[in-house]
């Protein structure tokens, strides 16, 4: 059992969204197998199902001064920001096959994401990033730290205000249409954190957003061609298939005519 992979380079969103459309519909047919989509994406911002106008704290106006396009998408979640150094991945795979975890008759969307989840934690450790999950805030988030009742500076068990809040390496939102996934991560590789000033990114108010650039250990920093192998490799040992690589979208849509 296997996964398609194929590694786009930089898409404008509007592209990408006609490229997974392309790839959902011949999936859907059962003309290609499952498939992971990497890319990356000039500056972009998007809203999902759940999202709301207010958390784009910049004018229509400044945006598109600067060039930055806002999608309105069918997948779950609130705003986030899409730009270079940020490595999106769209898994586009069918529900219904054989996945870890399932346990009737199609893998559920929520368990899907919690796996992409996984796939991502590992792919953050492979740079030395320790990185976890928070519960009701889907995505990939640093480690916090907590006080102590003995730390002096907590007063009558009220929070202290320096202490470190988890920050998101990675957005997760997906959309499921006949037992077929679409859109998928983005996960902060060498992403110029100021983006995210036009955004409360997710909807998240009290916590940031951080990147595997500023989060690496000594000597592990990451690059874009690194973590798209990283992240290949972990969404094989997570999902438990073999991935096969593309060399191009013609490529894997001729697999699809080859079995018209």
């Amino acid at each position: 059992m296997f996964i398609y992979l194929l590694s786009l380079g930089r898409v404008p969103y509007a592209k990408a969204l006609d490229i997974q459309r392309r790839v959902v519909a011949a999936r859907k047919q059962n003309l290609i197998g499952d498939t992971l989509l990497l890319l990356e994406h000039p500056p972009v911002i998007t809203l999902g199902r759940n999202a709301s106008r207010a958390n784009i704290l910049v004018s229509d106006e400044w945006l598109a001064s600067h060039g930055v396009a806002v999608h309105e998408i069918d997948r779950g979640g609130d705003v986030t920001y899409h730009g270079p150094g940020q490595l999106v991945g769209y898994p586009i795979v069918d529900l219904r096959g054989e996945w870890p975890g399932k346990r009737g008759p199609h893998l559920g969307p929520v368990d899907f994401v919690r796996l992409m989840e996984e796939a991502l934690i590992r792919t953050c450790a492979d740079f030395g990033v320790m990185a976890k999950r928070i519960p009701k805030c889907t995505g990939v988030w640093t480690l916090g730290g907590k006080p102590t009742r003995d730390d002096k500076t907590v007063t009558n068990g009220a929070p202290n205000p320096s202490v470190i809040r988890e920050k998101k390496l990675a957005a997760i939102g997906v959309h499921v249409s006949q037992g077929v996934t679409s859109h998928g991560f983005a996960l902060n590789v060498t992403t110029d954190l100021r983006d995210f000033d036009w955004i409360v990114p997710c909807g998240i108010k009290d916590r940031g957003v951080t990147s595997l650039e500023l989060e690496a250990a000594a000597g592990m920093e990451p690059t874009m061609d690194h973590a798209i192998h990283a992240t290949a490799r972990n969404f094989g040992r997570v999902l438990q298939r073999q991935m096969l690589w593309c060399d191009s979208l013609e490529q894997l849509l001729a697999l699809a005519g080859s079995r018209v």
